[in-house]
């Protein structure tokens, strides 16, 4: 079994964040087995230069600890449902 964590990276005053995070919230109810995360990037400035974070939103997604996947463009939630999916299978 592939262990999945997805961290969503935002920021609180971004307009595409507050979209992107009702999009993450039907991530949440539709991927039971996926871990979900999310952090405020205002909070953990460490992280962005770490994880080389260009903007928000963010979708970073791990498998086993290691970072596999950055997304920023969400386009849908279909979109994000079938990328996390087959990471997760």
């Amino acid at each position: 079994m592939i262990v999945v964590k997805v961290v969503y990276m935002y920021t609180p005053l971004c307009g595409t964040c507050q979209v992107a995070s009702r999009m993450v919230d039907v991530l949440e109810q539709l991927l039971p087995t996926v871990t979900f995360e999310r952090q405020d990037l205002n909070y953990v400035p460490d992280k962005a230069v770490e994880w080389c974070i260009e903007s928000v939103p963010c979708l970073l997604i791990f498998q086993h600890g290691e970072l596999v996947q950055k997304i920023y463009a969400f386009h849908s939630v279909p979109y994000l449902y079938e990328t996390l999916r087959k990471l997760a299978e």
